[in-house]
Protein backbone atom coordinates (compact mmCIF):
# COMPACT_ATOMS: atom_id res chain seq x y z
CA UNK A 1 0.00 0.00 0.00
CA UNK A 2 2.71 2.55 0.66
CA UNK A 3 4.29 1.97 -2.25
CA UNK A 4 1.82 1.98 -4.14
CA UNK A 5 0.46 5.44 -2.81
CA UNK A 6 4.18 6.40 -3.40
CA UNK A 7 3.91 6.10 -6.90
CA UNK A 8 0.88 7.35 -7.50
CA UNK A 9 2.36 10.41 -5.88
CA UNK A 10 5.37 10.48 -8.30
CA UNK A 11 2.62 9.72 -11.48
CA UNK A 12 0.89 13.26 -10.19
CA UNK A 13 4.02 15.07 -9.96
CA UNK A 14 5.12 13.86 -13.95
CA UNK A 15 1.54 14.69 -14.51
CA UNK A 16 1.67 18.03 -12.95
CA UNK A 17 4.75 18.79 -14.60
CA UNK A 18 3.52 18.17 -18.00
CA UNK A 19 0.97 20.35 -17.69
CA UNK A 20 3.61 23.02 -16.79
CA UNK A 21 5.89 22.67 -19.25
CA UNK A 22 4.54 23.41 -22.49
CA UNK A 23 3.09 26.61 -20.96
CA UNK A 24 6.97 27.00 -19.90
CA UNK A 25 7.98 26.39 -23.55
CA UNK A 26 5.48 28.96 -24.81
CA UNK A 27 6.70 31.36 -22.51
CA UNK A 28 10.25 31.01 -23.75
CA UNK A 29 9.72 31.09 -26.81
CA UNK A 30 7.98 34.57 -26.39
CA UNK A 31 10.78 35.93 -24.43
CA UNK A 32 13.09 35.21 -27.07
CA UNK A 33 11.03 36.42 -29.89
CA UNK A 34 10.61 39.36 -27.80
CA UNK A 35 14.42 40.10 -27.47
CA UNK A 36 15.55 39.63 -30.85
CA UNK A 37 11.90 42.37 -32.14
CA UNK A 38 13.50 45.52 -31.78
CA UNK A 39 10.29 48.45 -30.86
CA UNK A 40 10.70 51.93 -30.46
CA UNK A 41 7.78 53.98 -28.85
CA UNK A 42 6.06 56.21 -31.48
CA UNK A 43 7.32 59.71 -29.59
CA UNK A 44 10.45 58.81 -30.20
CA UNK A 45 10.05 58.18 -34.14
CA UNK A 46 6.97 61.06 -34.71
CA UNK A 47 5.81 64.21 -33.56
CA UNK A 48 2.21 65.60 -33.90
CA UNK A 49 1.22 68.78 -36.09
CA UNK A 50 1.04 71.38 -34.17
CA UNK A 51 3.48 70.61 -31.32
CA UNK A 52 6.61 72.23 -31.81
CA UNK A 53 9.10 75.03 -30.86
CA UNK A 54 9.94 78.47 -31.48
CA UNK A 55 13.04 80.58 -32.07
CA UNK A 56 13.96 83.62 -30.30
CA UNK A 57 16.23 86.06 -30.67
CA UNK A 58 17.41 89.59 -29.75
CA UNK A 59 20.08 91.67 -29.64
CA UNK A 60 21.11 93.40 -26.36
CA UNK A 61 23.98 94.82 -24.19
CA UNK A 62 26.01 93.30 -21.50
CA UNK A 63 27.17 95.41 -18.96
CA UNK A 64 29.82 95.13 -15.90
CA UNK A 65 32.75 93.46 -18.14
CA UNK A 66 36.17 94.19 -16.81
CA UNK A 67 37.87 95.90 -19.43
CA UNK A 68 36.95 92.79 -21.84
CA UNK A 69 34.33 94.35 -23.83
CA UNK A 70 33.94 95.67 -27.33
CA UNK A 71 36.77 97.91 -28.03
CA UNK A 72 36.68 101.96 -29.60
CA UNK A 73 36.29 100.40 -33.25
CA UNK A 74 32.87 98.65 -32.90
CA UNK A 75 30.45 101.96 -33.76
CA UNK A 76 27.29 99.59 -33.38
CA UNK A 77 28.39 98.99 -29.64
CA UNK A 78 28.61 103.12 -28.91
CA UNK A 79 25.42 103.83 -30.80
CA UNK A 80 23.94 101.49 -28.90
CA UNK A 81 24.98 102.69 -25.60
CA UNK A 82 24.15 106.38 -26.94
CA UNK A 83 20.27 104.93 -27.76
CA UNK A 84 19.63 103.27 -24.19
CA UNK A 85 21.13 106.35 -22.65
CA UNK A 86 18.58 108.16 -24.68
CA UNK A 87 15.68 106.27 -23.91
CA UNK A 88 16.48 106.35 -20.06
CA UNK A 89 16.44 110.37 -20.11
CA UNK A 90 20.88 110.73 -20.06
CA UNK A 91 21.67 112.72 -23.21
CA UNK A 92 25.41 111.66 -24.48
CA UNK A 93 26.83 112.28 -27.79
CA UNK A 94 28.29 108.46 -29.11
CA UNK A 95 31.62 110.02 -30.13
CA UNK A 96 32.12 110.84 -26.26
CA UNK A 97 31.78 106.99 -24.86
CA UNK A 98 35.15 105.58 -24.71
CA UNK A 99 34.40 102.74 -22.28
CA UNK A 100 35.53 99.10 -22.16
CA UNK A 101 33.35 97.56 -20.27
CA UNK A 102 30.20 96.77 -22.56
CA UNK A 103 29.51 94.36 -25.53
CA UNK A 104 27.02 94.12 -27.95
CA UNK A 105 25.31 90.32 -27.90
CA UNK A 106 23.17 88.68 -29.87
CA UNK A 107 20.35 86.64 -27.55
CA UNK A 108 18.68 83.39 -28.60
CA UNK A 109 16.13 80.95 -27.02
CA UNK A 110 13.79 78.35 -27.60
CA UNK A 111 9.96 78.76 -26.89
CA UNK A 112 8.55 74.91 -26.11
CA UNK A 113 5.09 73.99 -26.72
CA UNK A 114 2.32 75.40 -24.58
CA UNK A 115 4.60 77.50 -22.97
CA UNK A 116 2.57 79.73 -20.42
CA UNK A 117 3.39 83.32 -19.74
CA UNK A 118 5.31 84.41 -16.77
CA UNK A 119 7.41 81.10 -17.11
CA UNK A 120 11.29 81.35 -17.61
CA UNK A 121 13.74 79.59 -20.41
CA UNK A 122 17.17 79.90 -20.51
CA UNK A 123 18.68 81.71 -23.08
CA UNK A 124 22.34 82.05 -24.88
CA UNK A 125 24.58 85.17 -25.17
CA UNK A 126 27.18 85.19 -28.11
CA UNK A 127 29.72 87.94 -28.35
CA UNK A 128 28.97 90.20 -32.03
CA UNK A 129 32.13 92.58 -31.08
CA UNK A 130 35.79 92.27 -30.84
CA UNK A 131 34.90 91.51 -27.03
CA UNK A 132 37.55 89.49 -25.34
CA UNK A 133 35.50 87.87 -22.35
CA UNK A 134 31.77 87.77 -20.88
CA UNK A 135 32.67 86.86 -17.90
CA UNK A 136 31.16 88.79 -14.41
CA UNK A 137 28.67 90.86 -16.86
CA UNK A 138 25.37 91.39 -16.72
CA UNK A 139 22.91 91.39 -19.76
CA UNK A 140 20.40 94.43 -19.97
CA UNK A 141 16.69 94.02 -21.06
CA UNK A 142 16.20 92.66 -23.78
CA UNK A 143 13.17 91.87 -26.59
CA UNK A 144 13.25 88.19 -27.83
CA UNK A 145 11.34 88.21 -31.20
CA UNK A 146 10.16 85.27 -33.41
CA UNK A 147 10.31 84.74 -37.28
CA UNK A 148 6.51 87.01 -36.99
CA UNK A 149 8.32 89.59 -35.58
CA UNK A 150 6.29 90.05 -32.35
CA UNK A 151 7.86 89.67 -29.15
CA UNK A 152 7.35 86.80 -26.91
CA UNK A 153 9.83 87.02 -24.25
CA UNK A 154 12.42 89.54 -22.92
CA UNK A 155 15.77 88.32 -21.09
CA UNK A 156 17.84 89.60 -18.52
CA UNK A 157 20.28 88.59 -15.73
CA UNK A 158 24.09 87.63 -14.88
CA UNK A 159 26.15 86.02 -17.76
CA UNK A 160 27.28 82.35 -16.64
CA UNK A 161 30.68 81.99 -18.78
CA UNK A 162 32.09 78.14 -18.74
CA UNK A 163 35.48 79.07 -19.77
CA UNK A 164 38.10 82.03 -18.92
CA UNK A 165 40.94 83.81 -20.78
CA UNK A 166 44.30 85.21 -19.19
CA UNK A 167 47.17 86.26 -20.64
CA UNK A 168 50.00 89.46 -21.05
CA UNK A 169 52.67 90.64 -22.44
CA UNK A 170 53.49 87.87 -24.99
CA UNK A 171 51.61 84.58 -23.39
CA UNK A 172 47.76 83.77 -23.21
CA UNK A 173 45.73 81.21 -22.25
CA UNK A 174 41.82 80.58 -22.84
CA UNK A 175 39.57 77.93 -21.67
CA UNK A 176 36.91 77.14 -23.74
CA UNK A 177 34.61 80.23 -25.61
CA UNK A 178 34.74 83.07 -22.93
CA UNK A 179 32.91 85.31 -25.60
CA UNK A 180 29.58 82.73 -25.36
CA UNK A 181 27.47 82.80 -21.94
CA UNK A 182 23.99 81.53 -20.47
CA UNK A 183 21.93 83.06 -18.35
CA UNK A 184 20.06 80.67 -16.59
CA UNK A 185 16.02 80.92 -16.25
CA UNK A 186 16.85 84.72 -17.30
CA UNK A 187 13.88 85.04 -20.18
CA UNK A 188 10.61 85.64 -19.14
CA UNK A 189 7.72 84.42 -21.62
CA UNK A 190 5.44 87.56 -22.09
CA UNK A 191 3.07 85.96 -24.80
CA UNK A 192 1.77 82.71 -26.04
CA UNK A 193 1.31 81.26 -28.96
CA UNK A 194 -2.32 80.45 -30.20
CA UNK A 195 -3.52 76.76 -29.85
CA UNK A 196 -6.56 75.49 -30.07
CA UNK A 197 -5.54 71.73 -29.32
CA UNK A 198 -8.56 70.38 -27.34
CA UNK A 199 -10.53 71.58 -30.23
CA UNK A 200 -9.06 69.78 -32.82
CA UNK A 201 -11.02 67.11 -35.23
CA UNK A 202 -7.93 65.69 -36.53
CA UNK A 203 -4.45 64.95 -35.72
CA UNK A 204 -1.52 64.89 -38.09
CA UNK A 205 0.74 62.41 -36.86
CA UNK A 206 4.76 62.67 -39.06
CA UNK A 207 7.49 60.37 -39.06
CA UNK A 208 11.10 62.21 -38.40
CA UNK A 209 12.66 60.13 -41.40
CA UNK A 210 9.86 59.31 -43.49
CA UNK A 211 9.33 55.25 -44.46
CA UNK A 212 6.56 53.48 -46.70
CA UNK A 213 6.94 50.34 -44.84
CA UNK A 214 7.28 52.22 -40.91
CA UNK A 215 4.20 54.62 -41.97
CA UNK A 216 2.00 51.55 -43.05
CA UNK A 217 2.89 49.54 -39.93
CA UNK A 218 2.01 52.54 -37.85
CA UNK A 219 -1.39 53.21 -39.31
CA UNK A 220 -2.41 49.49 -38.76
CA UNK A 221 -1.33 49.92 -35.13
CA UNK A 222 -3.14 52.70 -34.86
CA UNK A 223 -6.33 51.70 -35.95
CA UNK A 224 -6.31 48.19 -33.90
CA UNK A 225 -5.70 50.35 -30.92
CA UNK A 226 -8.62 52.82 -31.73
CA UNK A 227 -10.17 49.86 -32.93
CA UNK A 228 -12.02 52.02 -35.67
CA UNK A 229 -10.59 53.27 -39.09
CA UNK A 230 -9.68 56.74 -37.95
CA UNK A 231 -5.51 56.75 -39.06
CA UNK A 232 -5.45 57.13 -42.80
CA UNK A 233 -1.89 57.43 -44.36
CA UNK A 234 -1.49 60.47 -46.34
CA UNK A 235 2.33 59.86 -47.84
CA UNK A 236 5.55 58.56 -46.48
CA UNK A 237 5.85 60.58 -43.34
CA UNK A 238 1.92 61.65 -42.37
CA UNK A 239 -0.81 59.89 -41.03
CA UNK A 240 -4.21 61.82 -40.65
CA UNK A 241 -5.93 60.51 -37.50
CA UNK A 242 -9.54 61.05 -37.52
CA UNK A 243 -10.20 61.96 -33.24
CA UNK A 244 -12.96 59.38 -32.20
CA UNK A 245 -15.68 60.85 -30.54
CA UNK A 246 -14.86 59.30 -26.48
CA UNK A 247 -11.40 61.58 -27.25
CA UNK A 248 -12.98 64.62 -28.35
CA UNK A 249 -12.86 66.76 -25.19
CA UNK A 250 -9.84 65.36 -23.93
CA UNK A 251 -7.29 65.15 -27.07
CA UNK A 252 -4.52 64.92 -24.20
CA UNK A 253 -5.34 61.33 -23.45
CA UNK A 254 -5.49 60.04 -26.98
CA UNK A 255 -1.79 61.81 -27.87
CA UNK A 256 -0.61 60.40 -24.40
CA UNK A 257 -1.96 56.90 -25.69
CA UNK A 258 -1.01 57.14 -29.07
CA UNK A 259 2.85 58.39 -27.95
CA UNK A 260 2.93 55.10 -25.69
CA UNK A 261 2.36 52.23 -28.38
CA UNK A 262 5.44 50.43 -29.38
CA UNK A 263 6.50 49.94 -32.84
CA UNK A 264 8.96 47.87 -34.79
CA UNK A 265 10.40 50.74 -37.33
CA UNK A 266 12.07 49.28 -40.39
CA UNK A 267 15.12 50.85 -42.09
CA UNK A 268 17.38 51.40 -45.26
CA UNK A 269 20.46 49.30 -46.21
CA UNK A 270 23.08 51.72 -45.96
CA UNK A 271 26.37 52.64 -45.27
CA UNK A 272 27.83 55.48 -43.86
CA UNK A 273 31.81 56.53 -44.56
CA UNK A 274 33.27 59.47 -43.07
CA UNK A 275 36.74 60.23 -44.72
CA UNK A 276 37.60 62.67 -42.37
CA UNK A 277 38.02 60.56 -39.31
CA UNK A 278 37.87 56.98 -40.46
CA UNK A 279 34.25 56.10 -39.25
CA UNK A 280 32.34 53.37 -40.88
CA UNK A 281 28.84 52.95 -40.15
CA UNK A 282 26.83 49.88 -41.56
CA UNK A 283 23.21 49.12 -41.24
CA UNK A 284 21.50 45.88 -40.19
CA UNK A 285 20.08 44.96 -43.75
CA UNK A 286 23.01 45.44 -45.66
CA UNK A 287 23.36 42.37 -47.65
CA UNK A 288 26.68 41.41 -50.32
CA UNK A 289 26.57 39.42 -53.38
CA UNK A 290 29.20 36.55 -53.93
CA UNK A 291 32.12 37.74 -54.69
CA UNK A 292 35.42 37.17 -53.76
CA UNK A 293 37.99 40.30 -51.66
CA UNK A 294 41.92 39.96 -51.39
CA UNK A 295 43.24 43.09 -49.52
CA UNK A 296 47.25 43.81 -49.43
CA UNK A 297 49.46 46.65 -49.01
CA UNK A 298 52.61 47.51 -51.12
CA UNK A 299 55.20 49.14 -49.29
CA UNK A 300 58.58 50.65 -50.55
CA UNK A 301 61.84 51.56 -48.44
CA UNK A 302 64.71 53.63 -49.27
CA UNK A 303 67.79 53.60 -47.13
CA UNK A 304 70.45 55.31 -47.39
CA UNK A 305 73.91 54.90 -45.70
CA UNK A 306 76.69 57.58 -46.13
CA UNK A 307 80.15 55.73 -46.17
CA UNK A 308 83.59 58.13 -46.25
CA UNK A 309 85.67 57.14 -48.78
CA UNK A 310 89.85 57.96 -47.70
CA UNK A 311 92.79 58.26 -50.25
CA UNK A 312 95.61 56.69 -49.93
CA UNK A 313 98.59 58.07 -47.59
CA UNK A 314 100.65 60.68 -49.25
CA UNK A 315 98.04 60.84 -52.57
CA UNK A 316 96.55 63.97 -54.09
CA UNK A 317 93.08 62.43 -53.59
CA UNK A 318 90.39 63.91 -51.21
CA UNK A 319 88.34 62.40 -49.03
CA UNK A 320 84.39 62.17 -49.99
CA UNK A 321 81.56 60.74 -48.71
CA UNK A 322 79.46 58.76 -50.82
CA UNK A 323 76.09 57.45 -49.98
CA UNK A 324 75.12 53.32 -50.38
CA UNK A 325 71.14 53.28 -51.30
CA UNK A 326 69.23 49.92 -50.21
CA UNK A 327 65.83 49.65 -51.35
CA UNK A 328 63.58 47.11 -50.15
CA UNK A 329 59.76 46.11 -51.12
CA UNK A 330 57.50 44.29 -49.33
CA UNK A 331 54.25 43.27 -50.60
CA UNK A 332 51.52 41.68 -48.32
CA UNK A 333 49.96 38.31 -49.24
CA UNK A 334 46.33 38.04 -48.41
CA UNK A 335 44.86 35.05 -49.31
CA UNK A 336 41.00 36.06 -51.59
CA UNK A 337 38.17 36.05 -49.16
CA UNK A 338 35.14 34.98 -50.65
CA UNK A 339 31.82 36.59 -49.63
CA UNK A 340 28.76 34.33 -50.18
CA UNK A 341 25.42 36.25 -51.52
CA UNK A 342 23.10 37.51 -48.75
CA UNK A 343 25.42 36.88 -45.82
CA UNK A 344 24.12 39.34 -43.13
CA UNK A 345 26.47 42.35 -41.93
CA UNK A 346 27.71 40.07 -39.23
CA UNK A 347 29.47 37.49 -41.14
CA UNK A 348 31.03 40.34 -43.26
CA UNK A 349 32.27 42.06 -40.60
CA UNK A 350 33.89 38.97 -39.39
CA UNK A 351 35.12 38.24 -42.39
CA UNK A 352 36.75 41.52 -42.95
CA UNK A 353 38.22 41.22 -39.43
CA UNK A 354 40.15 37.92 -40.90
CA UNK A 355 41.73 39.96 -43.52
CA UNK A 356 43.31 42.61 -40.53
CA UNK A 357 42.20 45.55 -42.32
CA UNK A 358 41.57 48.42 -40.58
CA UNK A 359 39.12 51.33 -40.54
CA UNK A 360 40.41 53.10 -43.59
CA UNK A 361 40.84 50.20 -45.94
CA UNK A 362 37.20 49.19 -45.03
CA UNK A 363 36.51 52.16 -45.87
CA UNK A 364 38.32 51.55 -49.51
CA UNK A 365 37.05 47.76 -49.66
CA UNK A 366 33.23 49.08 -49.21
CA UNK A 367 34.04 51.65 -52.46
CA UNK A 368 35.46 48.46 -54.58
CA UNK A 369 32.58 46.54 -53.79
CA UNK A 370 29.85 49.58 -54.31
CA UNK A 371 31.77 50.07 -57.86
CA UNK A 372 31.44 46.54 -58.57
CA UNK A 373 27.61 46.26 -58.00
CA UNK A 374 27.88 43.41 -55.49
CA UNK A 375 26.48 46.10 -52.28
CA UNK A 376 22.69 45.51 -52.06
CA UNK A 377 22.74 49.04 -50.12
CA UNK A 378 23.15 52.92 -50.61
CA UNK A 379 26.50 54.32 -49.78
CA UNK A 380 26.76 57.32 -48.43
CA UNK A 381 29.90 59.27 -47.95
CA UNK A 382 30.17 62.12 -45.55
Amino acid sequence: MKKRKQEEQGSNKIRKMIKILPGVFVIGILVLWASDAYCARVKDIAGFGGVRENQLVGYGLVVGLNGTGDKKDMEFTILSMANMLERMGVTVRANDIEVENVAAVMVIATLPPFAKTGSNLDCTVSSIGDAESLEGGVLLLTPLVAVDGNVYAVAQGPVSVGGFSAGGGGGKIQKNFPTVGRVVGGALIEKEVDSNFNGKETLSLTLRHPDFTTVSRLEKLINRTLDDHAARTVDAATIEIAVPEKYSENIVALVSLLEGLDINPDMASKVVINERTGTVVIGEKVRISTLAISHGNLSIEIKETPSVSQPLPFSAGETVVVPETEISVKEERNPLFLVESGVSIGEVVRGLNALGVSPRDLIAIFQAIKAAGALQAELEII
